[in-house]
């Protein structure tokens, strides 16, 4: 982490963590650095630390080769504001938009300043996360006429679809530009589920906010809430039991695998195969009626706690999971022969919706969907934490970048999954589930980063110092992989859309905070 000559402080934790405060020229030397090196930008993000006579500090936070390098700057200037850094990572453009609309701290000579979580939701001279705005005060709803890029030509039209939609899914407004029913540009507005989370992080208590980081994203409860015991258990310099780390791993397995199997049957129906949608269904539901009768909640909810893991299953319901480990990768490779023989739903699936590996680097695509398309990133290999450094966690991949690509990889991680869920429970230490951590004085700064099923999630926390937390940042990998649909769909066909997006299943509400 000694790029650009900084001086890295390192934080305490199990992921290998550092933080470093720079100047202006500085952090922009530190965003030419990585982005040379070809170290991802992982999330970036703000703080209002006026009462303690800092301004307003800025945040960068890199995957670089040999952990997570958190970069802070204080910004300077009436408005505040700070050095872009879209034009070396563009997924930050997106990133600089939320910012200033929470903090009113803008990027300078940023291309897009364009209200990104907004939406007239709030008057434009109200800041969310100021430490002096009243997060319970309600404005009306005014008109907003949102400039998308227009695209002209002869036989260009729009189609406008959502932000509400015909199924029960999240609000998203897609604006197509087409010729025909070839896609030309495509161009989202998110933003819909703005929900105050991370002002109703502050003023919590450090022992109690899991939570609510753990309904960030509801589909990856288990990711956030590790990724906010990790930062807890940073600042308060204190470690987990063993066995406590594997079945946190254990829980974090068992997610994966439940959202694998819902994807593979929903892109199986949007395919027109309903029997994969039928089956996948069936599998999914058993297996979280299991995970209910074992963990007492069937997405895990608040099974995750600073110290641990708030259960602890004995050798009978270990066994039970191993059994059915067996029994869904009977049926799971069974159904892979199916789907990979099928003519009609191959067609659908190949050549469809492709992000090359050279666009995937340049834009930062990660998670699922980057090792899709040639992006061989994964934490619990790169930088593993305990169990994973014991697990020798084979690494999924491929380089076709498709809908295929995308489908192939799920499977091959669901096969992963249930080998390592097998391996936990045959090897899991004795001892105790939880130590709670010393939290009645805590306070500084801590960072939680974890291999989620869609992808790296990064919880980055500061305390007060009386045990509650100052400022709660939640990171989702959508945010890096939203732009990039508006990428694979160009070419395509308008129907192809809902497969595409499918394939990716992006986070609508892990980016609205």
């Amino acid at each position: 982490m000694a790029d650009a000559g900084l001086d890295y402080q390192p934080l305490a934790g199990a992921v290998p963590a550092a933080l470093c405060t720079v100047d202006q020229a500085q952090w922009s030397a530190a965003a030419d650095g990585y982005a040379a090196a070809g170290a991802p930008l992982v999330s970036l993000w703000g703080s209002d630390r006026r009462d303690l006579g800092e301004g307003f500090a800025v945040f960068a936070a890199y995957a670089a080769a040999d952990g997570l390098a958190c970069v802070r700057l204080r910004a300077g200037g009436d408005p505040p504001s700070y050095p872009q850094i879209a034009s070396r990572f563009p997924a930050a453009a997106r990133m600089q938009r939320a910012l200033f609309d929470l903090l009113g701290v803008r990027a300078q000579g940023a291309e897009d300043g364009r209200p990104w979580l907004r939406h007239a939701a709030w008057p434009a001279e109200f800041l969310p996360l100021r430490r002096d705005a009243d997060g319970t005060r309600a404005f009306a709803i005014e008109q907003e006429r949102y400039e998308f890029v227009t695209v002209t030509g002869d036989g260009v039209h729009e189609i406008a679809v959502g932000p509400i939609h015909a199924g029960i899914i999240e609000p998203g407004h897609f604006r197509f530009s087409i010729v025909g029913e070839k896609v030309l540009r495509l161009e989202e507005r998110l933003g819909y589920l703005h929900k105050g989370i991370d002002k109703r992080f502050e003023g919590m208590a450090l022992a109690d906010a899991h939570r609510l980081a753990g309904r960030v994203s509801g589909d990856s409860t288990v990711a956030y809430a590790w990724a906010y015991a990790m930062a807890v258990e940073s600042i308060a310099g204190s470690r987990i039991p063993p066995r406590a780390a594997w079945l946190r791993a254990l829980l974090l397995e068992r997610e994966r695998v439940a959202n694998h199997l819902g994807d593979l049957g929903a892109l199986g129906n949007d395919a027109a195969l309903a029997f994969g949608l039928a089956q996948f269904s069936r599998l999914r539901e058993q297996w979280l009626r299991l995970g209910a009768e074992v963990f007492g909640h069937r997405l895990l909810m608040d099974r995750i706690v600073p110290g641990g893991v708030a259960v602890d299953p004995g050798a009978a319901a270990l066994g039970r999971l191993r059994a059915q480990c067996d029994q869904i990768e009977r049926e799971v490779v069974a159904l892979r022969a199916i789907y990979d023989e099928h003519a009609g739903l191959q067609d659908r699936f190949r050549t469809t919706g492709i992000v090359t590996p050279e666009l995937a680097a340049r834009l930062g695509l990660t998670g699922l969907a980057g090792r899709a398309s040639g992006q061989a990133r994964d934490l619990r290999v790169d930088l593993a934490v305990a169990p994973y450094d014991r697990l020798a966690v084979r690494r999924a991949g491929d380089e076709r970048g498709d809908v295929a690509a995308r489908v192939a990889v799920r499977f091959d991680e669901i096969a992963e999954s249930l080998r390592l869920i097998r391996t936990i429970a045959e090897q899991l230490p004795d001892g105790e589930a939880r130590l709670e951590p010393p939290l009645a004085d805590a306070s500084g700064f801590g960072v939680g980063w974890i291999e989620g099923w869609r992808g790296d999630v990064l919880v980055a926390l500061e305390a007060d110092g009386s045990g509650r937390v100052r400022r709660c940042h939640c990171h989702d990998p959508s945010w890096q992989n939203w732009p990039l649909i508006e990428h694979a769909v160009i070419g395509n066909i308008v129907p192809d859309f809902p497969l595409i997006n499918k394939s990716f299943n992006l986070s609508y509400s892990g980016q609205d905070l």
